[in-house]
């Protein structure tokens, strides 16, 4: 079965209907879902001749998600097909690409932490550019384009321009990174306050405050804060959160080499280093109300969780 009948074998028909998807080429299941989601979202679909759309060009900022392509929604996919250029960050997948339309330019943007050499500015000037173009732009990026995803940025570029622009939601990391350990973020008498935070910040302020928030009765999902993770802990000690409160650290989250690590605010900084993580990783830390660790990580201190896709650490 491809990729396509794969992501596709799903109730988006009826059961005779979804039965015959699963021996139809990848072509014909594209065209169906795209003929359904027309009827469901009549007035996002795409222009019907080629000179309406050469008349105005479009900029779609779409929500890879955290890496598993079946887990895009059906409009990210949608724009995928439409697309006439991509441009991609360095966390999209591979198998989320596979999912365009064949002759779909693509264009890698990717910044890597002290290395970018696509700086923001220059992304807003291409995306910009290619719309002027008449073309339908993707911005892909991984996770949600709304959280840490410098979209507000893009999307003011395309409203100077007078470029129709939209955003298409994903799923997060720690949405994705709660699902994987088996856990809900947010519990009646426990935490009942999400807090999404970064420990990464710009030029104007590299190190925020990003505990601020932190506190009784609330779940802090830290992302891009590996390499600030002894100052992050001695912030929420700092705070009055004890040093063997758990935190679960979440590695490239629904991706083939996911991973998954326990540890606790004192020994956090440690078990990263120990454990040689440093590529993309969501670090989950619950503060129950009371301000005593009531909620414990699903695996021991420094050790990795069982289950599918996890390794052994230390």
């Amino acid at each position: 079965m491809t990729l396509l009948q794969r992501l596709f074998h799903i109730p988006l028909f009826g059961p005779a209907q979804t039965l015959a998807l699963a021996s139809e080429p990848a072509s014909l299941i594209l065209a169906r879902v795209g003929r359904t989601l027309d009827r469901m979202t009549p007035q996002l679909s795409a222009p019907s001749t080629p000179k309406e759309r050469q008349a105005k060009g479009h900029i779609a900022l779409v929500g890879a998600g955290p890496g598993a392509a079946d887990l895009l929604t059906l409009r990210a996919v949608k724009r995928l097909q439409q697309a006439d250029v991509i441009f991609y960050d360095r966390l999209v997948d591979p198998e989320v690409l596979e999912l365009a339309r064949p002759g779909t330019e693509m264009v890698f943007v990717g910044k890597h932490v002290g290395a970018h050499s696509w700086p923001q500015e220059k992304i807003n000037r291409v995306i910009v550019t290619e719309a002027l173009k008449g073309r339908r732009v993707v911005r892909l990026k991984s996770g949600d384009p709304g959280i840490f995803g410098r979209a507000s940025e893009e999307m003011e570029a395309a409203d100077e321009a007078g470029i129709p622009v939209e955003l298409v939601p994903g799923i997060t990391a720690a949405s994705a990174a709660g699902a994987a350990l088996g856990r809900s973020l947010t519990s009646r008498g426990v935490a009942n306050a999400l807090v999404l935070t970064t420990g990464t910040g710009c030029a104007s302020d590299p190190f925020p405050d990003c505990t601020r928030l932190s506190g009784p009765g609330t779940t802090t999902a830290f992302y891009m804060s590996v390499r600030q993770a002894r100052r992050l802990a001695d912030q929420l000690m700092q705070k009055g959160l004890p040093a063997d409160s758990p935190v679960d650290i979440a590695v490239e989250v629904s991706k083939p080499g996911e991973r998954h690590f326990a540890a606790t605010v004192g020994s956090l900084a440690d078990v990263i280093a120990a454990c040689h993580i440093t590529g993309c990783a969501i670090l989950l830390v619950t503060w129950p109300e009371g301000g005593v660790p009531t909620v414990q990580s699903q695996t021991a201190a420094g050790q990795t969780a069982e289950g599918p896709k996890a390794v052994t650490a230390v």
